[in-house]
């Protein structure tokens, strides 16, 4: 716990970055009838019956200290989607970053031996050289901040029915901009120093 706390009190390092990362499942969903538009005196209103349309993931990178994210929407959550991720993020996202500092929960799928798994041994090299995975205790997920913009991103589409992985992801990639844009972020206030205080139970006595 207090090896994420330590990292989010850092200021910002280009060569260094601090990325929060987590993924969640996204259920598509189509109308069965067409909205009414909009009139005057009256907002568009929708049928209350709704098509399903399968399920999909969403993939969150979150950068605080310098209010960045992105969303990858894939058909489902696998090894070789965390590889791939974690290639995009060194090669397309932070290549000129000497090491990619990655928080993240203790998933079965959250390795970097998946590399070896998806890409030949040099490349898979080449990539893990540059992570340094920082994991949350267990049942401590609300320490990636990244929870919090699950929880931003979450809020703002739940009224939304979108039927396809493209529009999710042209949904998710519009929303993302207009934050990343805003620079919003999280205020993060929790202390290594409140850590020792408010969960002292925690830790071990000494006598």
């Amino acid at each position: 716990m207090e090896n994420l706390l330590d990292l989010y009190a850092q200021p910002l390092d280009p060569v260094q970055p601090v990325v929060c990362f987590d993924e969640s499942p996204y259920q598509l969903v189509a109308e069965k009838r067409q909205p009414l538009p909009v009139q005057p005196g009256q907002p568009q209103r929708y049928d209350y019956e709704y098509r399903r349309m399968g399920s999909c993931n969403l993939f969150l990178f979150f950068q605080p200290a310098a209010a960045w994210r992105q969303v990858k929407v894939t058909p489902q959550r696998t090894k070789p989607d965390f590889a791939q991720c974690m290639k995009d993020l060194v090669e397309v996202d932070f290549p000129n970053a000497q090491r990619i500092r990655v928080v993240l929960d203790n998933l079965n799928t959250h390795s970097l031996a998946t590399l070896y798994e998806r890409f030949a041994p040099a490349e898979a090299r080449r990539i893990a050289r540059k992570l340094e995975l920082h994991f949350t205790p267990p049942h401590a997920r609300w320490l990636n901040m990244v929870e919090i913009e699950f929880s931003v991103l979450s809020r703002q589409f739940t009224s939304r029915r979108i039927p396809s992985i493209d529009d999710l992801q042209t949904a998710t990639t519009a929303w993302a901009n207009r934050r990343n844009a805003s620079r919003s972020t999280v205020d993060w206030q929790f202390t290594t120093a409140d850590a020792r205080l408010k969960m002292q139970s925690l830790y071990p006595s000494y006598s």
